[in-house]
């Protein structure tokens, strides 16, 4: 672990910390290296007020330095050269459909200024090992108080003709959704460092990160939900008992469900509403 002075974050603080989060993130094949395609970059607010101005152009350089350092780690040793090697070194691709990068708020409390939280992601090839779905790979590196962070996970993403046991429909930030539930349990939530959800919700600080919990009972069929938040879970309009208790400042989960009915309309904290539809309910 590097140790790094601690201060505001700067635009070229940015940018290496994704060159650093596309290194970290790449995937081996058999003659070709992938890189992560997609970067969401987390700031406090003060570092992202400060910066706000610039943030196209710090995009444009980050593209810049991506390339770049693609073309740095594709360059021919001196051993490829000279024919001394075997067999050369696998090749950088680069995302087909080009780098995409936001940078957006991080409303962690303990964020603080200087801290960089990035979250990059890398559609798999589909391998028969896994399943009918495809991989998602999420990189996640970070710059907290000073120190560099890296950790990784991969998800499965159904194939688009698995079965859908129901389906969600809702408006956040990124407009008009649908998700389809394949899973027996899905964690739906603004989602954030250490908080990996299966439906993420782009909104405000008044939605969890965990907010809900959805459990399918693979025997009857029927859904049930969990409330995780803070701020509250309403099915069809009734707020539902949180799961959540606190003892002597520790967060206890007491396990507490309510069953969903085939349809039915989730408020969350009363800010995004999940219409909810378990497959062939009329």
């Amino acid at each position: 672990m590097t140790r790094l002075a601690s201060n505001s974050a700067t635009a070229r603080d940015i940018i290496q910390e994704l060159v650093r989060n596309m290194r970290e993130g790449l995937e081996p094949l058999q003659y070709t290296l992938l890189a992560p395609a997609i970067y969401h970059v987390y700031l406090h607010a003060d570092d992202l007020e400060r910066l706000r101005g610039i943030v196209p152009r710090i995009i444009d350089e980050a593209h810049r330095a991506l390339d770049g350092e693609l073309a740095l780690l594709n360059r021919a040793p001196l051993s490829d050269k000279l024919r001394l090697s075997r067999k050369p070194a696998p090749k950088v691709d680069a995302p087909p459909g080009g780098w995409t990068i936001d940078i957006l708020e991080n409303t962690d409390e303990e964020t603080q200024p200087g801290d960089i939280v990035i979250y990059s992601e890398l559609a798999m090839p589909s391998k028969p090992e896994y399943g009918a779905g495809s991989m998602t790979k999420r990189i996640a590196t970070s710059r907290l108080s000073g120190e560099l962070k890296t950790s990784q996970k991969f998800d499965e993403k159904p194939d688009s003709a698995a079965e859908a046991y129901a389906t969600i429909e809702y408006e956040d930030q990124n407009g008009r959704q649908t998700y389809r539930v394949t899973k027996n349990q899905i964690v739906i939530g603004r989602g954030g460092r250490d908080y990996w959800t299966d439906l993420t919700l782009h909104t405000v600080p008044d939605v969890s990160r965990e907010h809900i919990r959805l459990r399918r009972d693979p025997d009857s069929g029927k859904f049930f939900l969990k409330d995780l938040s803070r701020l509250g879970t309403t099915v069809d309009g009734q707020k539902i008992p949180s799961s959540i208790d606190y003892v002597e400042g520790e967060k206890k989960d007491k396990n507490l469900e309510v069953g969903l009915p085939v349809r039915a309309r989730i408020g969350l904290a009363d800010v995004v509403f999940l219409d909810f539809r378990v497959t062939g309910a009329q």
